[in-house]
């Protein structure tokens, strides 16, 4: 991300206050409240009738309309803000932060040729085979959270599905497909929820030290995990790119590791929040309707619909950052080379124009959503994540039959980039 600062103290430039500006500020200040985060359509209605292309008060623009971010995510012309973007910045201190740092290593904030180089030999991890080994190992995983859900209801009358089974259920996924020790598993939750404010549009000072805390953390465990996986290998996806990047490097231990453990490590991280906010969701949206879930029990042939559907409606992923590689024009709108652009992934799918009747969840409405992204930062987890998602519905479904929230989602409204769902209570 471009931005430095905090949302909450966004001061006005002297001789460039305009009303939009000033609306803009307001309405990114609703969205990291409880009212917006619980509701963000009117935001993202706001935000569209500025325009297709809104210049953001700290220089760049936000993309709202369907086609034009749809243009931006799959377009070649439009880059990642890699370390060579980095460098050419003014200011060096927000890009200096070693959460930052860590992430643009990774595969979402790398561009050709290293983006292709690795990605090539990465791979799909999950494709069509793949999904089918892991089919019978996520039915086991779902059917035994869901005894434990049952247990919590049981003796408590109410259980957080959030945390008990949405949180737990990527986690104890990318777990097994990467031999991680159960026991580490609230560890992981934890430097993940916490490293991924650097990750913000605007983090703070305080945010951006909690994210190097968890940054430290996690460097220290995936360091220590590849270390120890190499002296004791196993029939895991870890072990298998071990040998392949050591054969790839036989004279470089050090070249392997590290591209090892950023595999390793944005894999993990990035498996977990965004699924466990789809499987969250998908869960409130259909069953705050009681005759929704009923009619999907009914017609289970549409729960890839309702997962689609969810994905619209909500995204994981509220913000994503492109830059501009050469000049060009965007829905009309000049933009200059290296300049920022922000997709508002919810305003696209919201976007009437491509889907009519945005605000209504329906899950029969085969409409169009970004939420994985396009071209080629095309999200690499959205098989598995379909896929937990599709176990999950389909066993939730046929095994509680009057599950109800008891009340709303809780949200964190620290963040507008990557949501996360800290709490949905239910009944059964």
């Amino acid at each position: 991300m471009t931005a430095v600062g905090d949302i909450g103290g966004i001061s006005t430039v002297p001789g460039t206050t305009s009303t939009d500006r000033r609306a803009v500020i307001s309405l990114l200040r609703r969205l990291r409240s409880e009212e917006g985060q619980a509701d963000p359509l009117p935001i993202w209605e706001e935000m569209r009738s500025m325009g297709d292309v809104v210049r953001a008060p700290w220089g760049g623009y936000f993309v709202t309309g369907f086609e034009a971010c749809s243009q931006v995510l799959r377009g070649r012309n439009w880059l990642v803000p890699d370390f060579a973007w980095q460098e050419r910045q003014p200011d060096q201190r927000r890009w200096e932060a070693p959460a930052t740092r860590e992430m643009t290593r990774t595969l979402p904030r790398l561009n050709a040729p290293a983006h292709t180089c690795q990605r090539r030999a990465l791979g799909n991890p999950f494709d069509r085979s793949a999904l089918e080994e892991l089919r019978p190992v996520i039915a086991t995983l779902v059917a035994d959270l869901l005894d434990e859900f049952a247990d919590r209801l049981a003796a408590d009358g109410e259980a957080d599905f959030g945390t008990l089974v949405g949180e737990q259920l990527p986690i104890r996924t990318v777990g097994r497909w990467l031999g991680l020790d159960p026991e580490d598993h609230a560890r992981i939750l934890s430097f993940t929820h916490r490293q991924v404010y650097a990750q913000e549009l605007l983090p703070t000072k305080s945010e951006l030290a909690i994210s190097a805390q968890a940054t430290l953390e996690m460097r220290a465990y995936f360091t220590e995990l590849i270390r120890h996986r190499r002296a004791h290998p196993g029939r895991d996806a870890l072990t298998g790119w071990i040998h392949h990047w050591d054969a790839r490097y036989p004279d470089d231990r050090a070249a392997a590791d590290r591209i090892i453990y950023d595999l390793t490590m944005f894999i993990t991280i990035a498996s977990l929040e965004t699924s466990a906010v789809l499987m969250t969701n998908a869960v409130w949206l259909l069953t705050r309707d009681p005759s929704c879930a009923a009619w999907l029990r009914r017609h289970p042939e549409h729960i890839d619909d309702a997962i689609e559907e969810t994905l619209r409606y909500d995204p994981p992923v509220f913000v994503n950052s492109r830059i501009a590689a050469d000049d060009t024009v965007l829905a009309g709108v000049p933009v200059a080379k290296d300049t920022t652009v922000h997709v508002l992934y919810g305003s696209a799918a919201h976007d009437p124009r491509r889907n009519p009747d945005p605000g209504v969840f329906d899950v029969r409405r085969d409409g169009g959503h970004l939420t994985f992204g396009g071209g080629a930062h095309y999200c690499l987890g959205a098989g598995l994540a379909r896929l937990e998602a599709r176990e999950l519905l389909t066993q939730l479904l046929e095994r509680f039959p009057t599950l109800r929230p008891s009340a709303p989602p809780s949200y964190d409204t620290s963040r507008v980039v990557f949501r996360r769902i800290t709490s949905l209570k239910v009944t059964a």
